[in-house]
C-alpha cells in the first residue's frame, strides 16, 4: 500500500536523501518502496534543534536519515544520558525512543521523541511558573507501552503510517 502525501504549495519533503520542493499548487504523492521520508513540519535542523529533547529529536532524524549510524548512535546516546541525568522523569521516553531504534524503527522512534519534546516544555513550564512538579497523572506513561511492536521492514518507511 502506498503512502499518500499531501503538499501545500512550496511545501517541501525529504525523500531518501532527495528534497523535494512543491510547485505553487497543492500535490498529492503516491510513495511506495522503502526510503525514509520526511515532511517539512517534521524537520529539524542543528539550528533549530536549540534544547536537549530537540537535539535527541535531531539525533534520531539524521539515524532515520542515514545509512552511517554509528557515529550519530554514540551522539544519540551521549544525548539521552545528558538529559535522563538532568530530568530522571524522561527515563519513560528516552526508553520509548532507545527501544525503537534498537529495532530499527526509526520512524517509529521519532514519534516518540516528538513525545520527548512535548514533556520537556512541560517540564520548562513548570520551572518557569515555580511548580515544585509534576502530579502523578501528568505525561510519563509505562515504558513497556508500544515497544517493540514494529518489524525491522518497517524501519526505513513510513509507508503504513499516516504522516497527515
Amino acid at each position: 500500500m502506498a503512502l499518500k502525501v499531501e503538499l501545500k504549495p512550496g511545501e517541501r519533503i525529504i525523500i531518501g536523501d532527495s528534497v523535494i520542493t512543491n510547485d505553487n499548487q497543492r500535490t498529492r504523492l503516491f510513495i511506495e518502496g522503502q526510503a525514509p521520508i520526511l515532511r517539512e513540519k517534521d524537520i529539524l535542523t542543528p539550528a533549530t534543534a536549540d534544547t536537549p529533547a530537540k537535539r535527541v529529536y535531531l539525533a534520531v532524524q539524521l539515524m532515520y536519515l542515514s545509512t552511517d549510524l554509528e557515529r550519530i548512535q554514540e551522539n544519540y546516546f551521549t544525548l539521552v544520558n545528558d538529559i535522563v541525568k538532568a530530568a530522571p522523569s524522561t527515563i519513560p521516553y528516552v526508553t520509548r525512543i532507545s527501544n525503537a531504534i534498537l529495532t530499527g524503527a526509526f520512524y517509529k522512534a521519532l514519534k516518540e521523541a516528538r513525545k520527548l519534546i512535548e514533556y520537556e516544555g512541560t517540564l520548562i513550564g513548570h520551572v518557569q511558573t515555580g511548580s515544585a512538579g509534576l502530579s502523578e497523572d501528568q505525561p510519563g506513561g509505562s515504558v513497556t507501552e508500544g515497544t517493540g511492536s514494529e518489524s525491522a521492514d518497517e524501519s526505513r518507511s513510513p509507508a503504513s503510517i499516516d504522516q497527515g
